[in-house]
């Protein structure tokens, strides 16, 4: 919601400011000047990144255009979900929550935690690891680097997704540049054909510059930023699944498991002592 309030904020700021200072927008309307950078953009993007990558940053763009990250009863119904289920596991054994696991869409526990049983990636985080505590005595340090190894795999498959995305951004200016020197070039070419068409030719030149900074710092910029936000609080995420089994296969109860897990939470979406605790106690 954000990037498109964004991108709407940025369009009016430029429009209102080039309309006001006397500017004719058709001026702006350059159709070459669009297709040179906008190909050569695409173009060096599919030079310099594999198909896979391509998907990736695809699919990460249209996520950003929605609303991603969790808010503080998100992080609250997930470690509820949490507790309940090692509640049981600790009356009953931990084979008692194999079903929970095995089928975490059917679990009734589980999919109380609404925005976690709908995120695959952090769905299946828990669930794998759960897994390997149910198919053995697991010391606690080789759970801990089994967990900080899937992270690490996560952060160094998606790093690339922004950095690519951003690489296009710093090379934007570039082919403006590029752009307008080709404009340039038609201008000194029809030198001849008079002081207004001359002027025309510079000012579609122009564009060209203009058009390759305002893409690069209005747009791809702060989207690939706005992506890099995003796999961070997704890491995080996983950083808040890991402390929480990790606390819970060292032997501590699920309540204090879950006020562990609290502490990794970022400030801004972290409940209270006193929240959490009425979350886990069922109270309003």
């Amino acid at each position: 919601m954000f990037v498109i309030i964004g991108i709407v904020v940025v369009l009016a700021s430029v429009v209102a400011g080039f309309t006001i200072a006397g500017g004719n927008l058709v001026l702006l309307i350059q159709i070459s000047e669009f297709i040179t950078i906008g190909g050569a953009a695409i173009g060096s993007l599919l030079i310099a990144s594999p198909l896979s990558l391509i998907k990736k940053i695809m699919g990460a763009i249209t996520k950003s255009f929605g609303s991603h990250g969790n808010t503080k009863q998100d992080y609250m119904q997930m470690l509820k979900a949490f507790s309940d289920l090692f509640l049981i596991a600790q009356r009953e054994g931990l084979l008692a929550i194999e079903k929970h696991i095995e089928a975490p869409e059917k679990s009734d526990i589980l999919k109380k935690a609404e925005k976690f049983i709908h995120d695959d990636y952090r769905k299946s985080f828990f669930c794998d690891t759960m897994k390997v505590m149910l198919a053995g005595s697991v010391p606690p340090h080789e759970l801990d680097g089994l967990m900080d190894a899937e992270i690490e795999t996560y952060e160094k498959e998606n790093k690339p997704v922004f950095e690519g995305l951003a690489r296009v951004g710093d090379s934007l200016p570039g082919l403006g540049i590029v752009a307008a020197v080709l404009g340039i070039i038609v201008t000194m070419s029809s030198i001849n054909a008079g002081a207004e068409a001359v002027g025309h030719h510079v000012a579609a030149a122009l564009v060209g510059t203009f058009l390759g900074v305002l893409l690069a710092y209005g747009f791809v910029n702060p989207l690939a930023a706005n992506i890099a936000h995003s796999m961070e609080e997704s890491v995080q995420d996983l950083q808040i699944i890991k402390s929480y089994i990790l606390a819970y296969a060292k032997g501590n109860p699920p309540f204090v498991a879950a006020e562990i897990a609290r502490r990794s939470i970022f400030l801004d979406q972290r409940p209270t002592f006193v929240e959490l605790e009425n979350s886990l106690r069922g109270k309003k």
